[in-house]
């Protein structure tokens, strides 16, 4: 009978063995995989033609990581279909850690604009960091009788429909920021889509148009010239580059806060100890000190938000964005 039970017992064991012998290989192989990441070439996609933020800011941190990983990161611009189809590309990589992308906030609105798309930005990506993250300045032509946002809003509540909006095309950030403006504050205006940021902000100066939400780096000259008043930032905290001006929501939207973001994103299923390296990394070149004076500048903030952080930020913003949607009616041109 003794026998009989340490055959059984012996055989449960081997049986058990049988099955984490493997599981233990896996593990001590991804950790070895990891260990030796990068052991080739990176290649960092930016869903974006050359030239706008995004594209910038992943050349400078590549050619930082290059540095640090003693491997070459070689940013790839993928543009087409507002930045859907470098991001199926990602999504569709294998999660070596080889193959990423540079986010942009545009993605958890189009996540929310699109019935379908070939991918799920939560389910078929694994964050790494939220990397940094720039206000919008809302503006008005000097001609708008209009100094705060108060004032503004008084002046579109009393002339519904008659004030008009511009942004860089439909669908993207500040044209959804100026949407949740008009939910929040109940006022309604005419959008005034146009082919980019700079078009919009030519228009805004020349006075086709009364308002709208622009980048902080490509408006604040202007504003210095008196070209555009600034009436606030959209960002939930004001910015160190401009402290003077307020943030929307202290100036009579509570709880309105839009910003332009970026982050590092790998396919989803990409070793966990993998991710570390990059989050790891990406983060020790954002707080550098050359690397901070030179966003400054431009007056954006590190964030530098560990994975699991960045991928709640993300959940969180397509919600809301689908909010904003719905209430507006949004739709792609």
């Amino acid at each position: 009978m003794r026998n009989k039970k340490q055959r059984v017992h012996l055989f449960l064991a081997g049986a058990i063995l049988s099955i984490a012998a493997p599981v233990a290989l896996t593990q001590t192989a991804t950790i070895s995989a990891a260990q030796a990441y990068p052991s080739k070439p990176i290649r960092l996609i930016v869903p974006y033609p050359p030239g706008g933020g995004a594209d910038i800011l992943a050349r400078a941190l590549g050619q930082k990581l290059t540095e640090t990983f003693g491997q070459s990161v070689v940013v790839d611009n993928r543009a087409g279909a507002t930045g859907i189809v470098g991001t199926d590309i990602v999504a569709k990589a294998a999660p070596d850690g080889y193959t990423l992308i540079m986010i942009t906030s545009d993605q958890t609105i189009v996540s929310s604009l699109y019935a379908k798309l070939p991918y799920d930005l939560v389910e078929d990506f694994a964050p790494a960091t939220l990397a940094t993250s720039q206000p919008y300045i809302m503006g008005v032509h000097p001609s708008v009788a209009a100094k705060s946002v108060k004032e503004f809003i008084a002046l579109a509540k009393s002339k519904p429909g008659q004030l008009n909006y511009a942004s860089g095309g439909n669908g993207g950030t500040p044209h959804l920021a100026v949407e949740q403006l008009k939910t929040m504050a109940g006022i309604n205006m005419v959008h005034v889509p146009y082919k980019g940021g700079g078009p919009a902000l030519l228009a805004l100066i020349s006075g086709e148009v009364a308002m709208l939400f622009s980048s902080l780096p490509s408006t604040l000259p202007q504003v210095k010239a008196a070209k555009v008043r600034a009436l606030a930032v959209s960002s939930a905290k004001r910015s160190p580059a401009v402290p003077e001006l307020p943030t929307v929501a202290e100036s009579g939207v509570p709880g309105f806060a839009v910003t332009s973001w970026y982050g590092i994103l790998a396919p989803a299923k990409t070793p966990k100890p993998i991710i570390a390296r990059l989050h790891a990394e990406i983060v020790k070149e954002l707080n550098t000190r050359e690397f901070r004076a030179r966003l400054a500048n431009d007056g954006t903030d590190v964030v530098g938000s560990t994975p699991q952080a960045f991928a709640d930020f993300m959940k969180a913003d397509i919600a809301k964005w689908v909010k904003v949607i719905k209430a507006s009616g949004v739709r792609m041109d």
